[in-house]
């Protein structure tokens, strides 16, 4: 079990390692297509402006994704560079929230688009955030997560912090957070499983 030191340690170290690589991470992944997983969140949206909150933004590629496609997107990261570029990039709201420290009104987003990086929570932690961001969504609102998928293990991996679970795992977490999945598929599409490295799921607030 990991106490509040560990969690800080885990939190700070994770935020410091992106807002020191902030530059390169977004020249590394600005030109990655996601298309099929906001895609796989909104057709799971009534037809309209939605409100969507980009959990771990990033430096803003996916808000500015979303936000071209008509909807009112609004980011969050607890890297402060990120959230920066994030603003600059898009013109976006963009909320300075440590994942483990979030202050979401409630049912105030259509939609919550976790898109590589909800792995960074702890597993301990993860019916608490779960809950908080079923807590923001409205009646109805879906909840899409990608996260690169494992054997049940936790730890640290190249400066981050990141939970790799299997998707039974993954789903029975979700589950009885509240949610009621939609679909799942696993990513790069038209690969081998073994070379799928993450697992897109697709959820409703129940």
């Amino acid at each position: 079990m990991l106490d509040r030191d560990d969690l800080r340690h885990i939190t700070a170290t994770t935020i410091a390692h992106y807002d020191e690589s902030a530059e390169s991470f977004w020249e590394g992944t600005r030109d990655h297509d996601v298309s099929q997983n906001i895609q796989a969140l909104l057709r799971h949206l009534p037809p309209g402006r939605r409100r969507i909150l980009d959990f771990g933004c990033g430096p803003g590629r996916d808000l500015a994704a979303l936000t071209a496609l008509g909807h009112e997107a609004v980011g969050l990261d607890g890297a402060l560079n990120f959230v920066t570029m994030a603003k600059r990039h898009t013109g976006c709201e963009v909320l300075h929230q440590d994942f483990l420290a979030l202050d979401l009104p409630p049912a105030s987003f259509d939609g919550v688009f976790a898109n590589a990086s909800f792995f960074h929570v702890p597993a301990q932690e993860l019916p608490r955030v779960l809950g908080e961001l079923r807590a923001a969504l409205r009646p109805g609102g879906v909840f899409f997560s990608s996260n690169p998928h494992g054997a049940n293990e936790e730890g640290w991996n190249r400066g981050r912090y990141g939970t790799y679970l299997d998707a039974p795992t993954w789903r029975r977490v979700v589950t009885e957070a509240g949610f009621t999945e939609l679909e799942h598929y696993y990513r790069p599409p038209g690969l081998p499983r073994a070379q799928q490295p993450w697992l897109a799921t697709v959820w409703r607030k129940d």
